[in-house]
């Protein structure tokens, strides 16, 4: 990877999917041997559970193993959970989200809105022609939650004179438990849009109107995929 990338160390190194059933100290001595060797500076994990991630602490903790500075979960505003248990984990050891998937699989630009399928989009795809595990991960992201959602979401942001993209991904940022929000964008008028949260500071009256929605519409991607862990 170091060949390939080409540079001497890597900042961050994160495991992508967690395996519960085989020993965390395995995973996490293999890490630690990176970092005492200089390749990486820093160790995180992606798609963990509250439980997954406390485990993994323990278990540096306890054999004196480098330990997760971060963990980078799905998190947006159709899918708020890391709010509950995550979040307070992450306060209070010291450990960073780092958001992927802000814009909601692209759901909350409002380009699937009254049933529009772009050509070119993912989910247009997964849903047109995808196969079965494809067509679930997209009727997670778009479904009549998520598009109502996304409607009473567009009308705030419009009342603050911005778009729905730079209100949902400077929401994601807004959080003390958020190191960084990770984009993607398959082009530059996508990339100006989400980069217009960059200096976005939501006020109290605007994020009160949002938690108003997700009131009345809890959890609207209904799971993440993590319950299968």
């Amino acid at each position: 990877s170091l060949k390939k990338l080409g540079t001497d160390y890597i900042d961050l190194y994160q495991t992508h999917w967690p395996d519960h059933h085989m020993r965390q100290e395995d995973t996490l001595e293999a890490l630690t041997e990176l970092v005492e060797q200089g390749k990486v500076r820093a160790i995180g994990c992606s798609n963990e559970t509250s439980w997954g991630l406390m485990k993994n602490l323990w278990a540096s903790e306890k054999h004196g193993l480098a330990r997760f500075d971060s963990v980078q979960n799905n998190f947006s505003l159709i899918n708020r959970r890391c709010e509950s248990e995550l979040a307070q984990v992450c306060r209070m050891e010291g450990v960073s989200l780092l958001p992927y998937s802000p814009l909601g699989g692209g759901v909350l630009t409002g380009k699937y809105q009254n049933g529009a399928l772009p050509p070119g989009a993912r989910f247009s795809e997964y849903l047109v022609s995808g196969g079965e595990r494809q067509q679930r991960m997209a009727r997670r992201f778009v479904n009549e939650r998520t598009l109502e959602t996304t409607a009473r979401l567009s009308v705030i942001a419009a009342d603050i004179g911005v778009s729905v993209t730079a209100l949902a991904v400077a929401w994601s940022r807004q959080h003390d438990f958020v190191a960084s929000t990770i984009i993607g964008a398959t082009s530059v008028a996508q990339l100006e849009q989400s980069l217009q949260a960059r200096d976005l500071i939501l006020d109290a009256e605007t994020l009160r109107r949002i938690d108003e929605i997700d009131t009345a519409i809890p959890n609207p991607m209904t799971e993440d995929g993590l319950r299968r862990l």
